[in-house]
């Protein structure tokens, strides 16, 4: 093999460590000077220096440049990880890449100043475009899929957060819904709301939906599905929010909630559930009297003694 193949190369990777390094980590600051709160100077060439050692072994083990053949799986393991770590950090696909891209310059001035033969240098330089370039390509498509799984669990997150069932008194649910009611958020609301029916014993669960923007058949259908499976572990549901324009959308999609008590307020949903229990509230007509008291003998700290 001439030296015009990757022996060329792996020979000034080795001879020249010390030089590329320092030409790539310069590179690399121009590249990022307005973001270099987002990574340490020494951190970045510890980077710079452990991918060029296993980039350096792979160019030493094999003929091809293929980045990716098996002999490339640590460079391609490594390259995983940092773009993971700088995904977190705050930077870009592209400035993720240029991490890849910019030891283009330094190998290319080594191999102009040491490749005699043109043609050599031509083939050789077109080898290392290559195999930068699909490693460059490969943290770009690995930046883009660590930011998805990052939005996705916040999403996850925020959908958790945005579905929290508060009990209102003993044996009374509310759920108050805020923003769109998807198949996965839905699939949320009723793990959540069927848990706390368990875990509480709770005999009516009011689903308010104020701060649901709008209402079409699905949503509608999603309400019906989560009423649905509270029945089924034994609590009624009450719907409240109901305000004119999503009561006339109701009525003209055809959707039947016939089966399903229906108030305009939080407040009316709950006074309905109190009489359901068999609870009355009776306003103490002194100042800076006692805690409202209630028909059957309960406080709001559960049955009086």
């Amino acid at each position: 093999m001439s030296k015009a193949g990757t022996v060329l190369l792996g020979e000034i990777l080795r001879r020249d460590s010390q030089a590329i390094l320092s030409e790539w980590a310069r590179l690399q600051l121009d590249s990022i000077a307005t973001r270099r709160e987002l990574m340490s100077e020494a951190e970045m060439a510890q980077q710079s220096r452990d991918f060029l050692s296993a980039f350096t072994t792979a160019v030493g083990t094999t003929e091809r440049l293929d980045a990716n053949g098996p002999i490339w799986v640590p460079v391609r393991e490594y390259l995983a990880r940092i773009t993971e770590s700088r995904a977190r950090q705050g930077f870009s696909p592209s400035e993720t890449a240029t991490f890849v891209f910019s030891l283009k310059e330094p190998l290319f001035n080594r191999l102009r100043t040491t490749a005699g033969d043109p043609d050599a240098l031509a083939a050789e330089t077109w080898k290392v475009n290559l195999v930068l370039d699909a490693l460059g390509l490969y943290t770009t498509e690995l930046h883009q899929k660590s930011r998805e799984s990052v939005i996705l669990r916040q999403q996850q997150e925020m959908m958790e957060l945005s579905t929290p069932v508060v009990t209102l008194w003993e044996g009374i649910l509310a759920l108050p819904l805020i923003g769109t009611l998807d198949s996965a958020r839905t699939q949320i609301v009723m793990e959540n709301l069927l848990q706390r029916i368990v875990d509480t014993g709770s005999s009516i669960a009011i689903l308010d939906i104020t701060g649901v923007p709008t209402v079409d058949t699905l949503v509608a259908q999603h309400l019906l599905k989560t009423v649905a499976a509270a029945r089924l572990m034994g609590a009624d549901c009450i719907i409240s929010g109901i305000r004119p324009q999503i009561a006339q959308t109701i009525v003209h999609l055809g959707v039947d909630l016939n089966a399903v008590t229906t108030k305009a307020t939080l407040r009316d949903a709950f006074d309905t559930a109190l009489r359901r229990l068999s609870l009355t509230i009776i306003k103490s007509t002194a100042a800076a009297g006692p805690a409202p008291s209630f028909a059957n003998g309960q406080s709001p700290a559960g049955p009086m003694k």
